[in-house]
């Protein structure tokens, strides 16, 4: 197919996923602006992006989503084709905690950036969704058909965007947005440079596991081991971000298909539970993971699992990287950057 894009926007391009997003976009022709407020980021991940890439971002601009008038002027700048937008919070447990922030930040940048396409004429946008919408699931896997139930604050976040841009493309034709939905992004880059790097402690469990294994912190907490599951502790299904980034470049080629909203869930299908996972990674660094079963946290749900047929259909594409590449290479990852990118590029 054709591709009639060529500049893309990646809002929170600094993170885990947007990082790879960057690269795999850079490395199929696009150029590349990027907004990060650094708020769980560093600027320091885009000397890796541009040494993976062999390429040169277009600009990297520093702000809050919210700030519209400076929102506005990199769009003056840049004939802006589309948009990726990954910024946001995305901490179930902090969330929970946190309701006001996480609305005024996941909502308002949304409603922020929409506004400002909207005046520059801007109305293609991939978004990044989430699998928590479905909240405590009633069968497995899970379709798109399957209905929202979110029971935390990040969820509901979620949901509330993807209601707004499903109404805008009811009432404007010349709107398109993609939602992809994924579940449980892990893993790294092959090459070991670049990876998932938060600010403080993780909040995903492959990072901590990781930082664990290497000595940095004494032990996983594993949220419960009461869920009606075989073993007792939560399942998820486990993509890795190389193919999340895959499928975001897939569908920057897809959005002009036609009008309207599509959402796509993006996993392997498969569910793991946190033992099994642990047992997975112990595998991968060869070591056992010290761990401690504690209470469930707030907002947590027992299982979550994609059906990911309905974009193998429309695309003819699926994840293909199992489980212990995620593993292998989030390992990869942390040996080679026992600091995180602090000092290396």
């Amino acid at each position: 197919m054709r591709r009639t894009l060529s500049t893309a926007l990646v809002t929170g391009g600094a993170g885990f996923i947007g990082s790879h997003t960057c690269v795999e976009l850079l490395e199929h022709g696009f150029e590349v602006i990027v907004v990060d407020d650094y708020s769980n980021s560093s600027p320091e991940v885009f000397a890796r992006t541009q040494r993976v890439a062999g390429r040169f971002l277009g600009a990297v601009y520093e702000f809050d989503l919210r700030d519209r008038q400076a929102l506005s002027e990199v769009f003056d700048r840049h004939q802006i084709d589309v948009v990726v937008h990954f910024a946001g919070k995305k901490m179930i447990g902090e969330s929970v905690r946190k309701p006001i922030t996480y609305y005024d930040v996941n909502v308002g940048g949304t409603l922020s950036l929409l506004s400002v396409m909207q005046e520059h004429d801007v109305h293609r946008l991939v978004f990044s969704s989430s699998c928590s919408i479905y909240g405590e699931a009633e069968r497995i896997p899970l379709t798109e058909a399957d209905p929202a139930r979110p029971t935390n604050p990040y969820a509901t976040s979620k949901w509330a965007c993807e209601q707004i841009l499903d109404d805008i493309c009811r009432r404007h034709d010349d709107w398109t947005v993609l939602s992809l939905r994924y579940f449980n992004p892990a893993g790294a880059h092959p090459s070991g440079l670049l990876g998932e790097v938060p600010r403080g402690a993780p909040g995903n469990v492959m990072p901590y596991m990781a930082q664990v294994a290497s000595g940095r912190r004494e032990r996983l907490d594993v949220y419960g081991d009461d869920y009606p599951t075989s073993d007792g502790t939560g399942i998820r299904d486990y993509i890795h971000v190389m193919d999340v980034a895959e499928a975001h470049r897939l569908a920057l080629e897809h959005l002009p298909d036609g009008s309207g909203m599509q959402v796509f869930n993006l996993g392997l299908g498969t569910g793991t539970s946190v033992l099994e996972l642990l047992a997975a990674f112990s595998d991968a660094c060869g070591r056992p993971i010290p761990y401690k079963v504690v209470d469930r946290r707030p907002g947590d749900v027992t299982a979550l699992v994609a059906d990911p047929s309905a974009v193998a259909r429309a695309w003819g594409w699926h994840a293909t990287r199992d489980l212990a590449a995620m593993c292998h290479d989030a390992w990869h990852f942390e040996q080679l950057n026992p600091a995180g990118y602090a000092g290396r590029t």
